[in-house]
């Protein structure tokens, strides 16, 4: 497949994601769909559920792409696999999306999310997607066969997209960590699998959120919402299970799991956020998060932290983690 037509669907994509958005923020303040940027000292409303305009473009640039290569190259290799990535990818979103609608205090349930993802990896699993002999520490070589398909894809892709939404709420946090995660999961599956088709899904979602987080950036003019963590998550699992690279995804989630111990002391109760003081984030008493740690360390070399600064920070350890995995 001609690497230009993989091209000019992620030049399109990014476009439609930078016009998408654009129009979702005027329409989301008018709707009054808006939440306050609590790392801003006047917390300003800004528009939310942003990761609808990335959905959109990511859903627009991946059908274009399978469009072409169907009717112009003849070739109808892998679309069954593909149209099961892209149902469970919008299934997840859905999900996202109600939570986002209906708000924390009256949408769904922290059980409830996980388990509804089970639901939505259906598509994955009645294909039999990916390669159920795995390699397990200490027993090497084990072919899983059913409870591969049955438990290994669903748990995975709950997992990996409740566990994405967990490092958020900082100015192009999500998009951010969702692209670097993407690049290096995408990029394994290519060179080392030989399975670009599948990494053709995460050039397409790359391109969705660099066009997003123009936007999303500090100082945010959007947010994302579970919609885009959700979905984002949920599409770096099923490419690893169709590329076959369960321990680059391992690798890659390291931060998240980082998170889950930080955020399990403290019973789930506390939040991410950090304390806002003349401007920059005050020095955290507790380290209740990752950023937390990551504004603490800052601090040992500057007394004024900005939000951007602890955004840069988990992109540091991230991208630490995908050299990790590439090297693996």
């Amino acid at each position: 497949m001609p690497s230009t037509l993989l091209i000019a669907c992620i030049g399109i994509t990014f476009f439609l994601s930078v016009i998408l958005t654009n129009w979702w923020i005027k329409r989301a303040k008018k709707a009054q769909l808006t939440g306050k940027d609590m790392h801003k000292a006047d917390s300003k409303e800004v528009a939310e559920i942003g990761g609808l305009s990335v959905l959109a473009a990511f859903l627009i640039g991946t059908f274009i792409y399978i469009g072409i290569r169907t009717f112009l190259f003849e070739t109808t290799k892998y679309n069954i696999e593909l149209m099961a990535a892209i149902l469970t990818i919008s299934l997840v979103a859905m999900i996202g999306l109600v939570d986002d609608i209906l708000g924390w205090k009256i949408g769904l349930r922290q059980w409830q999310k996980p388990i509804l993802c089970l639901f939505a990896a259906l598509p994955i699993m009645m294909i039999n997607a990916g390669n159920s002999t795995m390699e397990i520490p200490f027993f090497g070589e084990i072919n899983l066969g059913i409870i591969y398909a049955l438990i290994i894809v669903p748990l995975t892709i709950s997992t990996a997209a409740n566990a994405f939404n967990m490092i958020a709420g900082y100015n192009g946090l999500e998009a951010g960590m969702g692209i670097i995660m993407l690049f290096g999961i995408s990029l394994i599956v290519w060179q080392v699998q030989g399975l670009g088709i599948y990494a053709m899904l995460g050039a397409v979602m790359i391109a969705a959120l660099l066009g997003f987080l123009i936007f999303n950036h500090y100082p945010a003019r959007v947010f994302p919402g579970d919609t885009l963590t959700y979905s984002v998550g949920a599409l770096i699992a099923v490419i690893a299970i169709l590329g076959n690279a369960e321990k680059a995804l391992l690798i890659l989630f390291i931060p998240y799991v980082i998170q889950f111990f930080i955020k399990s002391r403290h019973g789930w109760r506390k939040e991410s956020f950090g304390e806002i003081e003349d401007g920059h984030l005050k020095n955290p008493q507790q380290i209740n998060a990752l950023e937390h740690l990551i504004t603490k360390i800052i601090y040992i070399f500057k007394k004024r932290v900005y939000e951007y600064e602890v955004v840069y920070g988990a992109y540091f350890i991230e991208l630490i983690f995908l050299y990790l995995a590439l090297l693996i």
